[in-house]
C-alpha cells in the first residue's frame, strides 16, 4: 500500500460507503433544547493525491432526504421557508484546500444552499483504516464538525418569542461520520 506524504491513504479516488456513514446536524429551538436531523440521500468523493494541496473532496446531498423524526417538521424544511428543495434540491460541499497533520484535518471549502455559495471549514479526525471482512476492501473512517449560519444561506425564517429570542437558533451544527473506500 503506496500512502501520500500527509494522509496515510493510498492515492486515488475513494467513494463514501453510505451504509456506515451519516450526514447530520443540530439547531437550537426555542433556546431549550438541541433538535437532531439527518440527511438520508447523499454522496461524497475523496481524491487522496501525492500530498495534502493534491487532495480534494466533493459531496452532495439531497436536501429533499432530511429526516428529524417529525414527518410534519421535516415538510416545513423541504418548503421555501427553509430548503426550498423544489427550486434547489440539491447542498453540495467542494473543497478548496486541505490542511493537517497527525490524523487531524481541516477541509475548507464553497456548501451551497439554496443556490447560495459560502466558505465552510470542517474540523476533521482521521479514524484510521480497517479492512472489511467481507470483501477485504480497505475502509477509511473520518469524523468531522462544523458549524454556519443558516442566514448566511437565506434561510431567514423566524418566529419571535420574546425580546431575544426566537423559535430556531441561526446557528447549524454540521457533525459527519464517513467510511471511504476505494472506488472502482
Amino acid at each position: 500500500m503506496t500512502t501520500t506524504a500527509t494522509l496515510p491513504l493510498t492515492a486515488g479516488t475513494w467513494a463514501i460507503d453510505n451504509s456506515h456513514s451519516s450526514v447530520e446536524f443540530v439547531v437550537r429551538h426555542m433556546g431549550l433544547s438541541k433538535v437532531r436531523g439527518r440527511f438520508g440521500d447523499f454522496t461524497a468523493e475523496l481524491v487522496v493525491g501525492t500530498d495534502l494541496s493534491a487532495c480534494s473532496l466533493t459531496a452532495d446531498v439531497n436536501l429533499a432526504s432530511v429526516d428529524t423524526n417529525n414527518a410534519d417538521r421535516d415538510a416545513h424544511l423541504t418548503g421555501t421557508d427553509f430548503f426550498d428543495a423544489d427550486a434547489s434540491p440539491r447542498m453540495t460541499f467542494v473543497s478548496t484546500a486541505i490542511d493537517g497533520t497527525d490524523g487531524e484535518y481541516t477541509a475548507t471549502g464553497d456548501l451551497t444552499i439554496r443556490g447560495v455559495t459560502k466558505p465552510v471549514t470542517l474540523d476533521i479526525e482521521f479514524n484510521g483504516t480497517e479492512t472489511f471482512p467481507f470483501d477485504q476492501s480497505v475502509h477509511a473512517g473520518f469524523s468531522a464538525t462544523g458549524s454556519i449560519s443558516r442566514k448566511d444561506f437565506g434561510i431567514e425564517f423566524e418566529v419571535p418569542l420574546g425580546a431575544d429570542k426566537v423559535m430556531i437558533g441561526d446557528k447549524v451544527q454540521i457533525e459527519l461520520e464517513a467510511q471511504f473506500a476505494p472506488a472502482g
